[in-house]
């Protein structure tokens, strides 16, 4: 499994903490910070899926 994938799939889960964060807070800002902590997530695991597939993981 590709470093990318495990880092990506923290990211998400770290956004989702903040975006709750966020709601519960009713803080916009970070709400909105934490969704895109997972879009970022998100992004980075298929980059790594990606990459694993090229090496045929």
């Amino acid at each position: 499994m590709d470093k990318d994938r495990i880092e990506g799939s923290l990211e998400q889960a770290k956004g989702k903490v903040k975006e709750v964060a966020g709601k519960i807070t009713g803080d916009s800002k970070t709400e909105a910070e934490g969704k895109a902590d997972q879009v970022k997530g998100k992004v980075q695991n298929t980059i790594g899926g990606i990459k694993d597939t090229l090496r045929g993981n």
